[in-house]
């Protein structure tokens, strides 16, 4: 499913340039410094997972992924969304890193999938995919990574792994069960999000 592929992949990139862009300004970076915080973001999961799968990274052998990160910055910068009341700011960063965390957890799965993976191989090249950006930009601005405190985050991923690989085992890996997959993923996140689930914490 290749074309299924570039616009998860794609939808994945505009949502985490968002995201990464927002936390850049939330950090009092500058222009530079906002622009990083984004690409990594928005670039990061997918560069180490290409790598792992020992493949030329998706970033650098297609123009897709630098125009459409370019495009999300320029439109965001724009309309000033930085600018709108921090409700409102924050809304748009649950929503916006929600779609980017379910896209890329999605084609994390499939090219494991793809690529025979058994199903630890598939949670984790999910999981690599959906964090490896925001983990990357988070230890660039020192601090603490969201995946390892943020309520449910992780979680999406590998939920979204073990399901597509369910599918993919049982006979049901196509579309329709990505769509599927994909909405309630979302849904749980902004579920988990509103009523504020955590996982356990030692203490």
């Amino acid at each position: 499913m290749p074309e299924f592929f570039i616009f998860a992949d794609i939808i994945g990139i505009i949502a985490f340039a968002i995201s990464g862009f927002l936390i850049g300004v939330k950090n009092k970076l500058d222009i530079l410094g906002v622009f990083i915080a984004s690409a990594l973001t928005a670039l990061g999961g997918g560069i180490i997972r290409d790598a792992i799968l020992s493949s030329t990274p998706f970033a650098f052998s297609s123009i897709y992924p630098a125009l459409t990160l370019t495009s999300t910055i320029f439109i965001a910068y724009i309309f000033k969304i930085y600018k709108k009341p921090s409700i409102e700011q924050k809304l748009i960063f649950v929503v916006s890193d929600t779609i980017g965390l379910v896209a890329f957890s999605i084609t994390g799965a499939l090219l494991a999938i793809n690529a025979e993976y058994n199903f630890f191989g598939i949670v984790v090249l999910s999981f690599i995919t959906a964090v490896g950006g925001g983990v990357t930009r988070d230890i660039m601005i020192n601090q603490v990574p969201t995946v390892l405190i943020s309520d449910f985050y992780g979680s999406i991923a590998v939920i979204v792994a073990l399901a597509l690989a369910s599918f993919e085992m049982l006979g049901y890996l196509n579309e329709m069960s990505i769509l599927i997959v994909a909405i309630f993923s979302i849904l749980l996140r902004l579920i988990a999000f509103k009523k504020e689930w955590q996982l356990p914490k030692l203490s």
